[in-house]
């Protein structure tokens, strides 16, 4: 370890001068005291040692800095902080191609697929390109998890859904289940809770496993919805989050740090997936041992859901050039024998 951290040390010193300490404030939308904030502050922390000293990242929870969203975002962009760990789509008002930055109903579900566009199909560069117009660097992605629907009746096919009054997040995911005659809500985390236990709602889309049982989703329903085997959920299977930095502190940086900082975002990227999921699978036990059960839909429901989502898939990408330009990497994808998604009659005429 002491001849790691040398060499580690002797790629940011030259003549055994170390450079001035650049220091960014990092701010997440993780609330202090959750996991997600726990390993955002372990990463951030690690940084100078792994910088020789010479970048130190301080980090903050959320609100602490920026007391929402929509300061958060103009503070990366004002230079107050030098940078955030949102939600990706967080941003769909302010820049709509982040509606594909993230998953979306039917489209790729599986954490490795976002991973590949990334990095190796031109995704990330043509996001860092979108992400410079509005003065900001995306570094990269940073897996989460899936969100799950929590329901007080069994949902074993999309026919059950008919009629029935859910929380959803909004935009393509709502319109998505509207078609199958859902009722959809826009509630925030704070009252999905009292909501199900009085019974206004039936059922409620939130995070996953392990953060749900911490608000007590067990107490209020009986269901779990997930997807076919492997599938998590099937409207929003891999909701991924980001560091995003100011532009102007990106090209400050040496490019040696910079390309620490890029690596060390894949780095985290595994840690923080890998931890959740950890937690997840206790959560399901305990789930099962309060008396929850799980249902699944088909494959066949998920190859109906995603015949009613692509012409919503095109809706959205309609409304911007840039979010046209992701989808038409992800329709290339998704096309491809390796994965088969979609074909060419799926998307005829579209």
């Amino acid at each position: 370890m002491a001849v790691g951290a040398a060499l580690c040390g002797a790629m940011f010193m030259g003549a055994g001068q170390a450079h001035a300490a650049t220091t960014w404030k990092l701010q997440s939308v993780w609330d202090a005291g959750t996991v997600g904030y726990d390993l955002f502050e372990e990463w951030c922390e690690s940084i100078e040692e792994k910088s020789g000293g010479e970048l130190i990242f301080k980090p903050y929870p959320a609100k602490s800095v920026a007391a929402d969203n929509n300061a958060l975002f103009e503070a990366v962009r004002n230079g107050v902080l030098q940078g955030m760990n949102p939600f990706t789509l967080y941003w769909s008002g302010k820049i709509p191609a982040s509606v594909f930055l993230s998953s979306y109903p039917a489209g790729p579900d599986q954490p490795h697929q976002w991973d590949i566009m990334f990095y190796s199909l031109g995704m990330l560069e043509t996001t860092r390109e979108i992400y410079k117009k509005f003065g900001l660097f995306y570094v990269g992605p940073i897996q989460h998890d899936a969100n799950i629907i929590h329901s007080k009746k069994p949902i074993n096919s999309l026919a059950d859904l008919k009629g029935m009054k859910m929380r959803v997040p909004g935009g393509m995911v709502a319109e998505v289940f509207q078609q199958f005659g859902v009722s959809t809500v826009s509630l925030p985390g704070s009252d999905i809770f009292p909501a199900l236990e009085k019974g206004t709602i039936d059922a409620a889309d939130y995070v996953g496993p392990a953060v749900n049982y911490e608000l007590g989703f067990s107490q209020v329903t009986d269901y779990i919805m997930f997807g076919p085997p492997g599938v998590m959920s099937i409207y929003q299977p891999v909701d991924l989050m980001d560091l995003t930095v100011n532009l102007r502190a990106w090209n400050a940086l040496d490019p040696k740090l910079q390309q620490l900082v890029e690596d060390e975002v894949r780095i985290y990227s595994q840690k923080h997936y890998l931890t959740i999921q950890k937690r997840n699978i206790e959560a399901m036990k305990k789930f099962k041992a309060d008396g929850d059960t799980v249902t699944r839909l088909s494959q066949a429901d998920l190859d109906e859901f995603r015949k009613a989502a692509i012409p919503i898939w095109f809706n959205w990408a309609s409304k911007n050039k840039d979010a046209k330009a992701i989808l038409d990497i992800q329709l290339e994808y998704m096309m491809n024998d390796t994965v088969g998604y979609i074909d060419e009659e799926d998307i005829e005429g579209m």
